[in-house]
């Protein structure tokens, strides 16, 4: 059928299949070659991560997309259809800041459900916080509720200094409890600093010059029902018999509690918990 197989012959029909066969290969070969452009394109320019968190936001379970402002009664119910980035959606404009409308940020107790939560923060909902510092740079770290569900981590990735972080993109990477997790950045900025062990931050990111701040994230009063949800959606992770009873004592996560679950689906509960889907 081809001209190097031996005994080839050319005829009407060997040049009808060789045009099919060569146009088909050509086609694929473009189509390949383009979407390989494509993806090189989209790593180069960040794209991969909006493309990966998208991905993600459609998998996560209703309960997870909840509307920041059902946690201060704005609405009774609806879900976020933004990806959880307010700063592009349109309702989220329509309503006058916490501040304005008479909610201090400092209204918010620091211990909730026994998380130290403090209230000069604002929290992302991949539960990371952010803090200005005096250079107008920001302080990222892992809240108090992603540090106890975490636990001890076996390694930590981080970005290098000089690197870019986006909202919703790879902020760093945890490996704990044979669970790969993906943190998610909660500003955007080039990363200048790494924070020890003796710091509370782990990133300290210079803002983007064209970034649109911090409009997205939780603060003052949002953040006591918002962490009442998170129980919640772990109990619902743990969706075993006998489970929830052992989770919470009081409304507290119980010490040490990844102890009395050596054999759960880390992978999973992390995953969901970490909005990873």
């Amino acid at each position: 059928m081809l001209p190097w197989v031996y005994e080839f012959h050319w005829t009407p029909f060997h040049i009808i299949f060789l045009s099919v066969f060569f146009t088909v290969f050509m086609v694929v070969a473009a189509t390949l070659t383009t979407a390989l452009r494509r993806t090189a394109k989209a790593h180069a320019t960040g794209a991969a991560e909006a493309i990966l968190w998208h991905s993600d936001f459609e998998d996560l379970a209703p309960a997870a997309r909840s509307c920041r402002h059902q946690f201060t009664g704005d609405v009774a119910h609806r879900q976020c259809d933004h990806a959880f980035d307010c700063r592009t959606c349109p309702l989220h404009r329509t309503f006058p800041p916490l501040e304005g409308r008479g909610v201090s940020p400092l209204t918010l107790q620091e211990d909730v459900l026994g998380f130290a939560m403090p209230a000069d923060r604002m929290y992302h909902r991949g539960h990371t916080w952010v803090a200005p510092d005096n250079e107008g740079n920001y302080l990222v770290g892992l809240d108090d509720f992603g540090k106890r569900i975490i636990g001890t981590a076996d390694a930590k990735e981080l970005p290098p200094v000089g690197s870019r972080v986006t909202v919703n993109g790879t902020g760093w990477k945890v490996r704990t409890h044979k669970a790969a997790l993906r943190i998610l950045s909660p500003v955007d900025g080039e990363v200048t600093a790494h924070g020890g062990a003796e710091d509370a931050w782990t990133l300290k990111v210079r803002p983007a010059e064209n970034g649109n701040g911090t409009e997205h994230l939780l603060r003052g009063a949002e953040v006591r029902p918002w962490i009442m949800r998170e129980m919640e959606r772990l109990q619902v992770s743990f969706a075993t018999a006998g489970v929830g009873a052992t989770l919470a004592d009081g409304g507290e996560l119980v010490p040490d509690f990844h102890r009395h679950f050596p054999k759960a689906d880390w992978d999973g509960v992390l995953g969901q918990m970490f909005l990873e889907a």
